[in-house]
């Protein structure tokens, strides 16, 4: 067993929540919202200081899960990752919303070995193989992430949630936004409304501004949650939860988080 992080147990390491990392992780969309058939679009997958700039890693995209209107897998093209991001082209062929995800699951541990800390970040399934089970001081988390993006071509076509981890349920349209409107939101846990649930949105631009501009709200105790968008342009969401319902034997928590880019639109 390796005493550090191997390489890839350190770019998986992106697939824990927001609050325990560093930077924020994006999906950013070359459009949203398209009218001709046959369409393509450009997605970017990285993490940043900054929303929406590439200005520190590319984001793995072995979780990369993209599902058609009719609910059908969708296979990204021209695959690339570079230093600073990674890219993928989609050919849209079906009229309706696509929703463009990745989603990971992940335990994560810590204890000591003669003194020594050691962590370690992987599959559940690989716990055991690779922490040993009478560790000193061992600690264990289960981790479950849903970071994500919707564009649709034609006329938007109506969301279904998958009712594992922390996601959204679109009462508005996430593309159908526009500034100066009110848009509403419920956030669910597991398929169940997620009441309490503290939400934070950021616009875009942040670089050429004296202020973030961060709007700070907390789900009611049907998990629903409303926002009037201040202006035009990209915006980053991102929610986070814990609880002790874990699928990991050893763990004694579980740490969620959400994550989305969406695009309101001028009136």
């Amino acid at each position: 067993m390796k005493p550090l992080l191997s390489l890839a147990a350190a770019a998986a390491i992106a697939a824990l929540p927001l609050s325990a990392q560093a930077h924020d992780r994006f999906l950013l969309p070359s459009s949203t919202v398209l009218s001709a058939e046959n369409a393509w679009i450009t997605v970017d997958a990285a993490a940043g200081n900054d929303k929406f700039y590439f200005n520190h890693n590319r984001l793995a995209l072995d979780n990369l899960a993209v599902t058609a209107p009719d609910g059908s897998a969708v296979q990204p093209q021209n695959v690339s990752q570079g230093r600073l991001r990674s890219t993928f082209d989609l050919n849209l062929t079906q009229a309706g919303t696509y929703r463009i995800a990745l989603v990971n699951n992940g335990a994560f541990a810590r204890w000591e070995e003669n003194g020594q800390p050691k962590r370690w970040f992987g599959k559940p399934a690989d716990l055991a193989a690779n922490v040993p089970a009478g560790a000193a001081k061992l600690q264990v988390s289960e981790s479950f992430s849903r970071l994500e993006t919707f564009v649709t071509l034609g006329k938007p076509s109506a969301l279904t949630p998958s009712g594992q981890g922390l996601e959204l349920v679109a009462q508005t349209h996430p593309n159908d936004l526009y500034a100066g409107e009110q848009a509403d939101f419920q956030l669910m846990l597991d398929g169940k409304p997620a009441s309490g649930v503290k939400v934070v949105i950021v616009p875009g631009g942040s670089r050429y501004r004296d202020q973030v501009g961060e709007i700070s709200l907390t789900t009611d105790a049907g998990g629903k949650f409303s926002v009037k968008w201040p202006q035009a342009g990209m915006y980053w969401l991102d929610a986070d939860a814990e609880d002790d319902k874990t699928a990991v034997k050893q763990a004694d928590k579980r740490r969620l988080a959400y994550t989305a880019t969406f695009e309101v639109l001028p009136q």
